[in-house]
């Protein structure tokens, strides 16, 4: 019985790293896997170099055809391929209307009584 009270904390430290570390990131490999299978024309991608480009040309997943920029093209390995580039949305927010008459809380409190 003393033998398993010495591995006790090793078998915790060990659960603890499972499920902090190792199965998320297992999780994270499973899911770029998944985006790299489903790389279409036409995707905007982003490299782990940090260019930007459009997928012109995908052959037999070993390689992409990306045009960077008007009539430039490049080949790259799919495995270079960091995310998916996409542009988050802003949705437009109409400012505050400011009415004099609406006093805040605080500004009752710290204003002059008449």
């Amino acid at each position: 019985m003393e033998a398993f009270g010495t591995f006790l904390p090793l078998i915790l430290i060990f659960a603890v790293f499972y499920f902090l570390l190792i199965r998320p990131q297992q999780r994270k490999v499973k899911q770029h896997k998944d985006m790299l299978s489903n790389l279409k024309r036409g995707d905007k991608i982003i490299t782990s170099g940090g260019i930007i480009g459009t997928i012109n040309k995908v052959a037999d997943n070993r390689e992409l055809t990306v045009e960077i920029s008007t009539d430039i093209e490049i080949k790259i390995a799919p495995g270079m391929v960091a995310d998916l580039y996409t542009i988050p949305t802003l949705q437009k927010k109409d400012p505050p209307k400011k009415d004099s008459n609406n006093k805040s809380s605080f500004s009752g409190l710290f204003s002059k009584k008449k």
